[in-house]
């Protein structure tokens, strides 16, 4: 994929002159792969490699699916914690945006969008890091749909934690009442905003500065 090839060399210039922060910050995406939303599951690598750009040594990025139950580490598509020596990170950034191209070259429709499971492990993931910086991208149409026996009305610990809704697309019924789509983001802004975590949406991918 020639746009990847060249975002990652981008990344991987823009990631060997920066110097390290004072304070190393953790992503965690989560991609949903769930019905016609799949579709969009390439644009996700956009996000990625911009990611990628972004990050210095001792910052900690994962990427994971959304599907049918998310709260496990084997939706992990991808992880890592990037070294101190640059030409190491470099190698570990190479690595990870292999791994996510493979993931969205192959990527499979799931019938249950369990969004709250990703959360969780999202939160899990970053606390376990302890990075000074947490944020969480949700790149979905934030329309959850669980399956039968899936509890997952549980507290969200998201003191500290910035959560960003990606390319928050339309469904057709949204259309028919654009009542639907802005309760829906409402819900979810209330959701996280009383769990103690920050809340916002970009809708616009080709407008990115603002993250990270």
């Amino acid at each position: 994929m020639k746009h990847a090839a060249c975002l990652l060399a981008l990344t991987l210039a823009t990631g060997a002159c920066v110097p390290p922060g004072a304070h190393n910050t953790g992503v965690y995406l989560l991609i949903d792969t769930s019905g016609s939303y799949n579709r969009q599951v390439i644009k996700a690598e956009q996000i990625i490699l911009f990611a990628l750009s972004r990050l210095q040594s001792s910052d900690s990025i994962a990427v994971a699916r959304i599907d049918t139950a998310s709260f496990t580490e084997r939706n992990i598509i991808a992880k890592a914690t990037f070294d101190d020596r640059p030409s190491t990170a470099n190698q570990q950034k190479r690595a990870f945006a292999g791994r996510v191209e493979k993931f969205v070259d192959q990527a499979t429709s799931a019938s249950y969008t369990d969004i709250t499971g990703g959360l969780l492990q999202a939160i899990e993931f970053l606390n376990e890091k302890q990075t000074a910086r947490k944020e969480i991208l949700i790149f979905s149409d934030m329309k959850e749909d669980l399956a039968k026996g899936y509890i997952r009305d549980v507290p969200l610990n998201l003191n500290g934690f910035d959560v960003v809704a990606l390319n928050v697309t339309k469904l057709n019924s949204d259309n028919f009442n654009p009542r639907e789509y802005l309760a829906r983001l409402e819900e979810w802004k209330v959701k996280v905003e009383k769990s103690g975590g920050h809340w916002r949406v970009v809708n616009d991918l080709d407008r990115l500065d603002g993250l990270l």
